[in-house]
């Protein structure tokens, strides 16, 4: 199941990114949880972008044959969960996010690095044009 995971997760990440989705995160809650082996977390800057993203994955993962158990909270574009089983992929309005803190709850979860999400880090750091500014 491991491999199977391992190898599906860049699909998802992948179709989180297809919409610009902000400060994606994704934690291996194996052996934390029975409710899921991953979790995506992202952010969108308004509830347009949230739901949007949400409505991103779900065509993009439908045409590779990936169909959510259920979506919740689409319309109101706070808080969208989807749940595909194994992953669950939750895209947040950037305030809400902060509020609930999904990673400080799964502080014990690994974080994983998909090829996608190393590649569209890799791109934001390049991209960086300012002055380092190290604050004490």
């Amino acid at each position: 199941m491991k491999d199977d995971l391992d190898s599906r997760l860049d699909l998802f990440v992948k179709a989180v990114l297809g919409k610009k989705a902000e400060s994606v995160v994704v934690l291996d809650v194996r052996g934390l949880t029975s409710i899921a082996d991953a979790f995506i977390i992202c952010s969108g800057r308004s509830n347009r972008q949230v739901s949007a993203v949400a409505d991103h994955v779900e065509r993009a993962l439908k045409q590779e044959g990936i169909r959510p158990l259920s979506v919740e909270g689409r319309k109101e574009g706070h808080w969208v969960l989807m749940d595909y089983g194994q992953v669950i992929i939750h895209v947040f309005y950037t305030e809400t996010r902060t509020f609930y803190d999904l990673e400080g709850l799964w502080v014990d979860a690994k974080r994983i690095t998909t090829a996608s999400l190393k590649d569209s880090l890799d791109s934001a750091a390049n991209g960086f044009d300012g002055e380092e500014i190290i604050v004490d």
